[in-house]
């Protein structure tokens, strides 16, 4: 699956994880060394995340049902909680600057295509 941010015409990700069980949701990208370049994964149900135990800073986007961003954490780094947010159903977590690259921001829609 591949995510695109509609607003800004650019390519978020071409291969993106799922974790919707709540044991994929709670381990998350634990145990990861790295989240390439190009990767995400998918969180959904979703409305707050942390990076306790994980390696690596993450950008985070939390998104409402529509898949418009309504929050976005930029390089979330190791060991911390992020915020709970209001009307977040899922959050896409990516490799850390890609939103500063692509200027992936509040407000703007992203949509899901399967590969």
């Amino acid at each position: 699956m591949t995510v695109i941010n509609v607003t800004r015409g650019v390519i978020l990700a071409k291969k993106i994880n799922m974790a919707e069980t709540f044991k994929s949701r709670l381990k998350g990208l634990i145990g990861t060394s790295s989240l390439p370049k190009g990767h995400a994964l998918l969180i959904k149900p979703c409305a707050s995340v942390h990076t306790f135990f994980m390696q690596y800073p993450i950008d985070v986007v939390f998104l409402n049902e529509d898949n418009r961003i309504i929050r976005v954490i930029h390089s979330l780094p190791p060991y911390r909680l992020g915020p709970i947010v209001r009307g977040a159903k899922k959050v896409l977590e990516l490799p850390a600057d890609i939103c500063r690259h692509t200027g992936t921001r509040t407000g703007d829609l992203l949509r899901f295509k399967s590969s």
